[in-house]
């Protein structure tokens, strides 16, 4: 690395910063129209447009040109929301993740620039998101194919779509979806201790919860740590837009289940309930996202309440910065080291992931006072 801390935080998150808008201009370098995921070898894979992740990259790059004003960063991102739309008119399979997929581009564009068009994809994504809602059981349907009746905690986080999409369009439907969606997520995925459920399984004719699933996670009733980090933002991003306190205390007892089982290390374990924790890999995707998402929290407290969270937060973006950056590295396309993204499959582990460079960039940004959220 090439930062020095010092000892005030601002000018810490400034030197940071700086390291990191080196890397992201070698990254637009590099990454010249790709779709990344993950990497292999250092270098970022180019995924197809229909990708769930294919929104974070030009989300970094929205946030970049915010923060800095620079014309390349928004130059870079302007066609991404019309490149992703044309998947509507394909043959694709966009499903329950257009939330990360439009949330990063088409809102964010008409947020800052007043793009009618990113407007209107923005709203196209909200209806198809609206459309996957299982009315007996109150949930949005996951993925395609044959599980009709599967629900899972990432969407916590695509919700914010769906608030958005009623305030830009005076529209309660899309705000009544959202909300049963995140009563469900209460009720079925976020255990009494704070520990969370990754896939919830329910009968899609009657609405009947049937059993948790592992899926990311190591089994039916482990705690997969990315999992945590979408229930605890996405919660605070549902009180956020509601003002409904259940929303918050579960974000609440969702992040002090995080942050009593990371212990000294705060950067988490894949998963926290992993049979033997010895030589397990790390996520550090769910360490950036969850740091995020504890600002969020500490947002909607008071401040000697709230400062638990961001010391929380703060102490996150260090240790991710300190063990895990590759701002020093140019064959490492990836801000982040050691992300995990699908353990039990074998999928993607120690390797960078885009989500979790985009999370540590918005973490950072609101570290150095970002206001235009994003989820």
């Amino acid at each position: 690395m090439t930062m020095t801390m010092t000892k005030t935080a601002d000018g810490t998150w400034d030197a940071i910063w700086a390291d990191v808008r080196r890397k992201t201009d070698r990254m637009v370098g590099r990454l010249r129209g790709k779709s990344p995921h993950k990497t292999t070898d250092g270098v970022y894979d180019d995924m197809r447009l229909d990708w769930w992740t294919s929104g974070f990259w030009p989300g970094l790059l929205w946030i970049m040109h915010d923060m800095t004003g620079d014309e390349t960063y928004r130059r870079e991102a302007w066609e991404w929301d019309a490149r992703i739309e044309r998947c509507f008119v394909t043959e694709s399979n966009l499903h329950h993740d257009v939330g990360f997929q439009f949330l990063p581009t088409a809102v964010i564009k008409h947020r800052l620039t007043g793009d009618k068009d990113g407007l209107r994809r923005g709203i196209a994504a909200a209806n198809f998101l609206a459309g996957r809602f299982n009315i007996a059981g109150r949930f949005l349907r996951a993925w395609n194919q044959d599980k009709l009746g599967w629900a899972i905690v990432d969407s916590s986080m695509n919700l914010s779509l769906l608030f958005w999409a009623a305030e830009a369009t005076g529209d309660p439907r899309f705000r009544h979806i959202a909300c049963a969606h995140a009563d469900t997520v209460l009720r079925h995925f976020i255990r009494e201790d704070g520990s969370v459920v990754h896939i919830a399984s329910f009968d899609p004719h009657t609405g009947e919860f049937l059993e948790s699933l592992g899926g990311q996670g190591c089994g039916p009733d482990s705690a997969w740590s990315r999992g945590q980090a979408w229930a605890l933002y996405g919660m605070a991003n549902t009180y956020r837009y509601t003002g409904d306190i259940r929303y918050l205390r579960a974000a609440q007892r969702v992040a002090h289940y995080f942050l009593a089982a990371t212990g000294d290390d705060p950067v988490p374990l894949w998963d926290f309930r992993v049979p033997d924790p010895a030589g397990e890999p790390r996520d550090t995707s769910a360490g950036a996202c969850a740091a995020s998402g504890l600002l969020e929290i500490a947002s909607h407290l008071p401040p000697e309440e709230g400062r638990l969270y961001t010391s929380a937060a703060e102490r996150l973006v260090l240790a991710l910065t300190e063990r895990y950056a590759s701002f020093d590295d140019p064959a490492e396309e990836g801000i982040l080291r050691e992300g995990t993204g699908h353990k039990p499959a074998g999928q993607n582990v120690n390797v960078s992931l885009i989500y979790g460079d985009f999370f540590y960039v918005e973490t950072l940004a609101k570290l150095r006072g970002w206001r235009h959220r994003i989820f």
